[in-house]
């Protein structure tokens, strides 16, 4: 989408993905994440959700993908410009599908050729319960006149 599709309150979705244990020991791997109620079950059986749980940002990096899915044309997007108010709400379980809806807030012209679009973006699970909440920036190109 270009800075002239988005409209405010305008609110979009994406397609589900489900939360696997490769997706858990991939994201340790890579981050060094190693923190026992992500990767120890026999720890995290004791621990205040009574089983392991992904890492906040593991869901935050998928819920980026997701965006970046639901837009059509990827040369419209310039860059990511930032997220703000980012909160976990609750945990995500290993097998737990998720889903991203993103409301626009707000949008700016720069200088006729991009544009910044703010949303309002929830990550929620296959209940429709929010798992993480944040703000985020997108500079995207305006369409050529």
């Amino acid at each position: 989408m270009y800075f002239d599709d988005y409209e405010i309150d305008q609110v979009r979705t994406s397609r589900g993905r489900t939360i696997t244990e490769a997706d858990i020991v991939n994201f340790a791997g890579l981050s060094g994440d190693f923190v026992e109620l992500h990767v120890n079950e026999e720890y995290a059986r004791n621990g205040p959700f009574g089983r392991r749980i992904a890492h906040g940002a593991l869901i935050f990096s998928i819920s980026t993908g997701l965006m970046v899915q639901m837009t059509s044309d990827h040369e419209a997007i310039v860059a990511f410009r930032g997220v703000d108010q980012l909160r976990f709400v609750s945990p995500v379980f290993i097998g737990d599908t998720i889903h991203v809806t993103k409301k626009t807030i707000d949008k700016q012209t720069k200088d006729g050729v991009r544009g910044l679009v703010t949303f309002e973006t929830a990550v929620l699970n296959q209940d429709g319960k929010p798992v993480l909440t944040y703000i985020d920036r997108l500079m995207v190109k305006c369409r050529a006149h």
